[in-house]
């Protein structure tokens, strides 16, 4: 890595969490009580439910504030996953294997460990990522991202710190709505980036996925982040949750992004919960499309 990465208990606690359908799924109306905080101060709430099909662009299901930006924390991992094949730094499935090493972030147990691609996308493990970013140079890693027209684009990272390349996409500069993470994810499933066959391939390999009962298959990351006050500070009883990706049947495939500001539980996270409740809600929904 360029630089150590330090670990201060508000960074530790946005590192930690960075590691889905709206008001008309009543699965997912659990996740997100109503965010009725007291002081001028307290965010609105936040929810947004985005499907469309990937080959046209017609929206299944559009409900929320999906043109909110926020952080993509974890879900950022599918691009630097194309990058990575696409540049070379990522070989396939299972290389490279790289060492954990003193200094990296290592506060989640699946991380202190030798890691490959899988095991990386499965686990959000940041160090990993963070090499792959730092192996491509923040000259080849500021280029991809505005090729692929990934949200606001702002690879800057924490003001002052010169930290973009390892911490831009982690509660930082970078910022993406569910509307931009649908038309990205569209522009992956249509192979309309300019990147290699091989980094499609190999992307669409290692991404977590499951089948559902009703035989549609669906390819998800997930994601979480605290909420930064307008104070810059972390707020440890807030998070966002992310689910994103893609789902397919036969010849059809959808895309969605799933995004909502919720109440942190103990030391459950947004995301996976998010995920559970989408994946419950989602089959009905695609056997109405």
């Amino acid at each position: 890595m360029r630089e150590p990465v330090a670990a201060t208990d508000s960074r530790r606690t946005r590192l930690a969490a960075a590691g889905a359908l709206g008001l008309v799924l009543a699965g997912s109306l659990a996740l997100q009580p109503a965010l009725s905080l007291p002081g001028a101060a307290a965010p609105q709430a936040l929810s947004c439910t985005a499907i469309s099909d990937a080959a046209s662009g017609a929206w299944l299901m559009h409900a929320g504030q999906c043109d909110q930006r926020v952080t993509p924390a974890s879900t950022f991992n599918i691009p630097i996953s194309l990058m990575g094949y696409d540049s070379g730094v990522l070989v396939d499935a299972h290389a490279p294997v790289l060492p954990f090493a003193p200094g990296y972030p290592d506060w989640i147990a699946s991380w202190r460990q030798p890691t490959a691609p899988t095991g990386w996308l499965s686990n959000s493990v940041l160090w990993y990522a963070q090499q792959i970013t730092t192996r491509l140079g923040e000259a080849r890693f500021g280029d991809y991202v505005s090729r692929f027209g990934y949200g606001n684009q702002d690879v800057s990272g924490d003001p002052g710190k010169r930290n973009g390349l390892t911490m831009s996409w982690v509660g930082s500069s970078l910022a993406i709505s569910a509307d931009e993470q649908v038309r990205f994810l569209r522009a992956v499933v249509n192979r309309q980036l300019p990147l290699s066959p091989a980094a499609y391939d190999m992307t669409s390999r290692i991404m977590p996925s499951q089948r559902l009962a009703n035989g549609w298959t669906v390819y998800g990351k997930t994601g979480t982040a605290p909420y930064v006050g307008p104070d810059g500070k972390d707020d440890p009883a807030l998070q966002y949750g992310w689910y994103v990706g893609w789902a397919s049947q036969g010849a059809r495939t959808v895309v969605f992004a799933r995004l909502v500001l919720t109440r942190r539980h103990g030391d459950d996270h947004a995301g996976p919960r998010l995920k559970k409740a989408f994946l419950a809600e989602l089959p009905r929904h695609l056997d109405a499309l």
